[in-house]
């Protein structure tokens, strides 16, 4: 590897160190970056310079990467935040379905989800719907609008927080239909109902707490970005 290549390759990788954020938008942004970097370094060797010092000059025209990391994870992190809304927006209709499936369970008259176990289910109803009507928006206001509008600096970690207490609703989901399939003959049912519950939250939860993590890091203000 050429000396040119090398500071290249090496920008690139301090860049990558630097951003956090889903892996194939990453991935995508650093190759734009890397290229845009061998294309400007190129375009400088065509002039006469030597290949190592248009590398540098590349480089100091790209800025360091203290000052370039910022951008890039801001849009990074709206790229975050469009995965875990996506995720929500997937998922919360599957706590719905599970709830449902627990209200009707068990035909015989003797059975019947406890009062405390239907106000839960209620609440944790509500929880979904809301957090996949936010998640919706987020989907909106990151796609179309963003073409005219900026993306609001805070949403993200909106949509991180959301996130989070939409994976906490579908744990006490699965706990509680757990505990349901032992007390109806319909078990099976409620047993797969909180195993889907239960791959719902783990989904959620891991998108929500890379989102927190985007969320937390310097940005500078940009437009969003779809993905």
């Amino acid at each position: 590897m050429s000396p040119a290549d090398r500071l290249v390759q090496e920008y690139a990788a301090d860049l990558t160190a630097a951003l956090h954020g889903p892996a194939k938008a990453k991935s995508r942004l650093i190759a734009e970056v890397r290229d845009g970097l061998a294309d400007t370094a190129a375009a400088y060797a065509d002039t006469g310079l030597p290949a190592e010092d248009a590398a540098r000059q590349a480089v100091r025209e790209f800025g360091t990467v203290e000052e370039v990391a910022p951008s890039c994870q801001r849009e990074l992190t709206v790229a975050q935040a469009r995965h875990t809304a996506r995720a929500v927006t997937l998922t919360a209709p599957f706590l719905l379905a599970c709830w449902y499936l627990a209200r009707t369970a068990g035909h015989a008259p003797a059975w019947q989800l406890p009062a405390a176990a239907q106000l839960l289910a209620v609440h944790l109803a509500f929880v979904a719907t809301i957090a996949a009507l936010l998640a919706a928006a987020t989907l909106t206001a990151t796609g179309s609008l963003a073409r005219r509008l900026p993306t609001p600096e805070r949403l993200p970690l909106l949509v991180a927080w959301a996130g989070t207490t939409a994976s906490a609703a579908m744990a006490a989901a699965t706990l509680a239909l757990a505990t349901a399939a032992t007390l109806t003959a319909d078990w099976p049912l409620l047993a797969f109902a909180g195993a889907l519950s239960a791959t719902a939250h783990a989904t959620v939860a891991t998108s929500a707490r890379a989102c927190r993590r985007c969320a937390r890091l310097p940005v500078v203000a940009a437009t969003g970005v779809r993905t």
